[in-house]
């Protein structure tokens, strides 16, 4: 009489995603050389001609890897600017919006600016809405936070009236001056130049006589 085998017992059912954040989890250390190496393409080849393919090769990580992490060449590439911007804002708390704005002219005008990959990915931004919407979700939409929690600070403080009708225009206004000073005057706006500008023009109108 012959002892039948009992079949193997099935795998437990995996969570939804738990294979997929398995497979493409990377370290802080490789995830840095990834994003290096999509901005070295970029300033390269340009955001238009920037393929995955030319990630993966450079980089030496699967094509199916950055697909499922990134689902994309407007995910990645907003996320890589992210990631290798030369300054934050996430701390900039001074005590008072007169030194907020110093620091932020600070933090923005001593960053070495980087002419070629900046061109190429304005230049794509007009072109490309998926884009456009990965950079304001990755870069724009957190950083006009900090600018509205440094405002909503100087006005709990009473340093600025509630209603001030300048509040919605201060992120129009610094990138303002940083984008037109190259174009006006072929130079870059510095913190120094930033700094001037902020206390003639931005806080006479924000702060209360």
């Amino acid at each position: 009489m012959s002892v039948s085998t009992p079949p193997p017992a099935a795998p437990a059912p995996r969570q939804h995603g738990e294979g997929a954040a398995r497979r493409t989890r990377l370290s802080p250390e490789r995830e840095g050389e990834l994003y290096a190496a999509v901005l070295e393409l970029v300033r390269e080849v340009g955001y238009e001609s920037l393929t995955l393919d030319a990630v993966a090769t450079r980089s030496r990580c699967s094509k199916a890897t950055l697909y499922r992490r990134w689902h994309g060449k407007p995910r990645l590439v907003s996320a890589a600017l992210r990631h290798m911007r030369p300054f934050s804002l996430e701390d900039l708390d001074t005590g008072s919006l007169r030194g907020d704005v110093h620091e932020l002219a600070r933090r923005i005008g001593d960053t070495k600016k980087d002419i070629d990959l900046m061109r190429g990915i304005t230049h794509a931004v007009h072109k490309d809405a998926e884009l456009a919407e990965a950079m304001r979700t990755a870069l724009i939409e957190p950083e006009l936070e900090v600018m509205q929690a440094m405002l909503d600070r100087a006005v709990a403080r009473g340093e600025v009236d509630a209603d001030c009708p300048a509040i919605p225009f201060f992120p129009h206004a610094l990138s303002g001056a940083v984008f037109a000073r190259p174009m006006i005057e072929q130079r870059p706006a510095d913190a120094a130049y930033l700094t001037r500008y902020l206390d003639a023009v931005v806080l006479p109108a924000l702060l209360r006589n």
